[in-house]
Formats: C-alpha cells, sequence, structure tokens
C-alpha cells in the first residue's frame, strides 16, 4: 500500500487565533487529516465550542489543548508555545492564522491603527514562528504555515496596513525558509483570496460589491472556509516535504486578470 502522504497521524499542531472564522476551519482540516491541536485565542473561554468539536473526532480518539495566546505580547507567545510542547512533547506545525484588519481610507489611518495591524499581523507572526523553531530545531523536523491574503501580490483601497503587513509576510515567509531549512524545517505562506469571515461580514452585506467581486473571480464565487482544507493539509504535511519559501494562493484565480469593471460607488 502507498504510503498516505497527506496522513497527519502522530503530528501535534498549534493554529492561532482558531476560535472562529478561517483559524477554525483550518484547525478542523488538520485534526480530520490525523493530528493533534493547540488551539489559541486571546480569550479561553471562547476556544470551549471547537475544543469538544475537535476532541469527537474519529470516535473521540483526537487531543485537543486550548491555550491563551495574545501575539502583540511576548511573554504570551512564549507561555503558549511553552505549554503546548510541554503538554505534547513535541510541536511539529504551527499556522500562524491570528490576525486582524482596520479597513480605512488611506488619508485616515492614525499611527495606532498602523501600529495595531503591522504589530498583529506582521511582528507577531514573526515571533510566534521563532517560539515554534526553537522547539522544532532540536527535533529536526516542522511545518510552519503562515497565513497571508491574496493582498500579499495585490494592493487594494482602503487596506494600507493590512496590505502592507501581508506584503511583509510574503517576504517573512521567504527568509525563514532560507534561515530554517537546514534544520528540517518548511515554512510556507498560505495565501487566501476573498473569503467571508467576520472581518470581511459587512463587505457582503452589499449586494452590488460582491457581483463586482464574482465579476472579478474566474470562478465566480467568493471562497468558502472548507475551500482551504486542501492546501493547509497539503502544506502541513510530508506531501510538500521539498516545498518551502513559497506562497500558495488559493482565490479562485482573481490574481490572474486585471479589473475587467469599474468599482461601484459607495
Amino acid at each position: 500500500m502507498p504510503e498516505n502522504l497527506f496522513d497527519l497521524t502522530n503530528r501535534v499542531a498549534i493554529v492561532t487565533g482558531s476560535s472562529r472564522g478561517l483559524g477554525q476551519y483550518m484547525a478542523r482540516a488538520l485534526a480530520h487529516a490525523g493530528a493533534d491541536l493547540v488551539i489559541t485565542s486571546r480569550a479561553l473561554a471562547s476556544l470551549a465550542p471547537i475544543q469538544k468539536e475537535i476532541e469527537a473526532i474519529d470516535g473521540g480518539k483526537r487531543r485537543c489543548l486550548p491555550v491563551a495566546l495574545d501575539i502583540r505580547d511576548p511573554h504570551s507567545i512564549t507561555r503558549a508555545i511553552d505549554a503546548a510542547h510541554a503538554h505534547f512533547g513535541r510541536l511539529d506545525i504551527l499556522v500562524n492564522n491570528a490576525g486582524c484588519n482596520i479597513r480605512k481610507p488611506a488619508v485616515d489611518v492614525t499611527w495606532d491603527d498602523w501600529n495595531t495591524v503591522v504589530d498583529t499581523n506582521l511582528r507577531g507572526t514573526f515571533f510566534v514562528a521563532q517560539a515554534a523553531a526553537k522547539k522544532m530545531i532540536p527535533a529536526k523536523y516542522g511545518r510552519i504555515i503562515n497565513i497571508g491574503s491574496v493582498t500579499c501580490v495585490a494592493g487594494y483601497a482602503n487596506l494600507a496596513p493590512y496590505c502592507a503587513s501581508r506584503g511583509g509576510i510574503k517576504q517573512l515567509t521567504m527568509s525563514l525558509a532560507d534561515d530554517w531549512g537546514i534544520h528540517g524545517i518548511t515554512v510556507n505562506c498560505l495565501a487566501p483570496g476573498w473569503f467571508q469571515t467576520a472581518q470581511t461580514r459587512v463587505l457582503y452585506e452589499n449586494k452590488e460589491w460582491v457581483d463586482y467581486l464574482c465579476d472579478r473571480i474566474p470562478l465566480k464565487r467568493p471562497g468558502h472556509p472548507n475551500d482551504l482544507d486542501g492546501a493547509v493539509v497539503f502544506l502541513a504535511s510530508e506531501s510538500s516535504r521539498y516545498m518551502t519559501g513559497q506562497t500558495l494562493l488559493v482565490d479562485g484565480g482573481i490574481t490572474t486578470i486585471a479589473t475587467r469593471a469599474t468599482v461601484p460607488q459607495k
């Protein structure tokens, strides 16, 4: 029987920002592929529903540890990664998902707006990866998946700090891949296109905007969170063992075409 290159049995994965949105879906996908999970949120109580769900997978065989984590606090990062490693005795996979956005015209962005978004999405991602790598290096194995966005490679109005942070994630991923490859650690960026989440829900209430968006997407629809399942399992598994420093766009093809319609006015 051929080796199952997508099997994550006996692997331990930590998914940051996994109480809701895409992080919750990616945690489920990894658990269904066989991994035990460390799930994180700033509000520990918010993790109870997804913990219960993960622990019921495969007849109750899956293990799940909820951990409080604020990726803007270096002490919180250290405590969370140490707790995860101490509990399971290993840390194989990191999905660096936690992030935020502040949507404003560029002329209205404040100093604090910029710091909030960039410190969370870029600085936080780096220091969580660094803490995880310190556990992975002695084991000579690791899979780090930095969650980016279509804005890793494209710019959009009203998203200046967010685009800057996600462009930085793409470059950071390449740097860390070069740094840690010698230790058996791969570092890749998973970049979703336009998905409906808590951060973007207000946009999807505007039918004209949704029609405009779908016209630009070759597959003619926004992404559903389950559309990322295969990609995150691929990057976490042996299937991607010779892939590092790459940005994998899961965007319905929106980055393949130029704008074909005028942006609707608000």
